[in-house]
């Protein structure tokens, strides 16, 4: 039996309003620069959402900073990132180094760092950051197994994210997974550097390096790695494409 143009119109309609939300959600999203990556996730992350970002061991929250500055930097929003931690973060992991997240790609005018004395008071600073609409992103910095980190406060981290269009990544130092609405999950974890292709610094460590798995994802399937490293110049992230350099590669602290 034929459809009447009455009913016609109202199928138009639909597919006119489905087409019209993907179109958005595709314009709503920050690429990496690593094509499978972003292939993978439907055209990089989602803007406006809540990120998730782990490290097992606490010698790797270094890397965890960084690949969260990297992201911070693919964001390329004019407005400026609020990057709030607790002291314990501070004390067990560092300071954050100016000089090295200029190198990143990441200017200091651009970052605005709160310290807190507890995650409570995190959770809380951070819930009211995530509403303000003047931020391009807001990082939530936390270490171990914060008890007031829980599924009731992610969903308050995602819904602010949503209302505002900020984009909060929440990162987790020596952690373990538990119940989150994060639109992703990652692991984060320190990788080989490589030897610069100009041969300029023969056997000096070239861009940083990372292996990352992508552990959960609302949208779709997970479970996928990838070793990736960053590319100053590009301010992208992209396939490591050179052999690693022999041997054990350390970081070295600032100072």
């Amino acid at each position: 039996m034929p459809e009447s143009p009455a009913s016609l119109a109202r199928l138009r309609r639909r597919v006119a309003r489905i087409e019209g939300v993907r179109a958005r959600d595709s314009e709503a999203r920050f690429a990496t620069g690593h094509e499978a990556i972003d292939a993978w996730l439907g055209g990089g992350l989602a803007r406006g959402r809540l990120h998730e970002m782990m490290a097992d061991e606490g010698e790797d929250a270094g890397s965890l900073a960084g690949f969260a500055a990297m992201l911070a930097v693919r964001i390329e929003d004019d407005k400026p990132l609020l990057w709030l931690r607790t002291e314990a973060a501070e004390r067990e992991a560092g300071k954050l180094y100016a000089t090295g997240l200029g190198e990143l790609g990441l200017r200091g005018s651009d970052l605005i760092l709160g310290l807190l004395v507890d995650d409570a008071t995190l959770l809380k600073a951070a819930n009211d950051a995530a509403r303000c609409a003047g931020l391009g992103a807001l990082v939530v910095e936390t270490w171990g197994e914060p008890k007031p980190l829980d599924l009731t406060a992610t969903r308050r981290l995602m819904l602010a994210a949503e209302a505002s269009g900020v984009t909060v990544l929440l990162l987790r130092a020596a952690a373990r997974e538990s119940p989150s609405v994060a639109d992703t999950r990652w692991r984060v974890a320190p990788a080989p550097s490589t030897a610069l292709a100009d041969g300029t610094s023969q056997g000096a460590p070239g861009y940083p390096v990372f292996d990352i798995e992508l552990l959960r994802r609302r949208a779709g399937p997970a479970g996928r790695q990838w070793r990736v490293e960053w590319n100053r110049e590009r301010r992208s992230f992209q396939p490591l494409e050179r052999p690693a350099l022999p041997g054990a590669v350390l970081p070295v602290a600032a100072g």
